[in-house]
């Protein structure tokens, strides 16, 4: 019984997250405009069952794009290039391949590893993949043109509605290069003991697995933790102070761990 309450705990903290509810509402207003943009767009190109299927495909980079602005995932070239990868492959592969549920599994397949050994690994990708083959009369007709109108019309009105919404909010400003932290998040004296870019790199090329986040992001977290060190603050847990005798919080276990 304890065990499967430690699960139940473990898998709790894993969907837990620390944005505000602004960082929630921008979120959801720039989903809101990009989708609302892109449905225009899919109406005057797609039937019904076309356009919803590649909707669905443009809502997960949408989330992407404004729920997580600064991921790796997110940043242009994976939605630009993963999408437009993945709508060839699945074009390619509904053309050459007769049998539908062979083409559509081996064209999200290859989409996958088109997009790793490209650098442009992009979830919603294997789902444009998907459409391609699946999404109907209207996405066949197409052909080849299924690239320019509408799937990179879309990831291109995508991507100008994602720098647009986050550009006021010099935290999350689009793609991560334009971004900016406050000035009294970057402590003087914290500079000189940030690790080198070079450790950076080969510490992430020793994790067999990709890593949804930037190294901007990577540093900048560590710049935090080291003048938290320095200037350390009460035992949180959840976001509040931990309780007297708190098995669950975070510093007590990791300081227990440390003895």
């Amino acid at each position: 019984m304890s065990r499967l309450v430690s699960l139940v705990d473990n898998l709790r903290r894993a969907g837990l997250n620390h944005a505000s509810h602004g960082e929630k509402g921008i979120s959801a207003a720039g989903g809101f405009i990009g989708i609302l943009a892109v449905l225009w767009i899919n109406s005057s190109v797609l039937d019904q069952q076309g356009a919803a299927m590649l909707i669905a495909s443009m809502g997960a980079s949408a989330v992407l794009l404004f729920a997580v602005p600064h991921g790796a995932l997110a940043q242009p070239w994976p939605v630009f290039g993963g999408n437009l990868i993945s709508a060839f492959i699945g074009v390619t592969c509904a053309q050459q391949i007769a049998d539908p549920f062979v083409a559509a599994a081996l064209a999200v397949g290859l989409a996958i590893l088109a997009m790793y050994y490209l650098r442009c690994l992009h979830p919603p990708g294997g789902a444009t993949a998907l459409v391609a083959v699946v999404g109907g009369e209207s996405v066949q007709q197409l052909g080849y043109g299924f690239l320019v109108h509408p799937v990179m019309a879309n990831v291109l009105v995508l991507l100008a509605v994602a720098v647009l919404v986050n550009m006021p909010f010099y935290w999350r400003r689009y793609p991560v290069g334009l971004a900016r932290s406050e000035p009294e998040s970057e402590p003087a004296g914290t500079k000189e003991t940030l690790i080198a870019h070079s450790d950076l790199v080969y510490a992430l090329s020793q994790l067999d697995s990709f890593i949804d986040v930037s190294e901007h992001d990577l540093i900048r977290i560590y710049t935090l933790a080291v003048h938290h060190s320095h200037s350390p603050v009460p035992c949180h847990e959840n976001g509040e102070a931990c309780k007297q005798g708190s098995d669950n919080c975070l510093c007590r276990q990791l300081m227990g761990a440390q003895a």
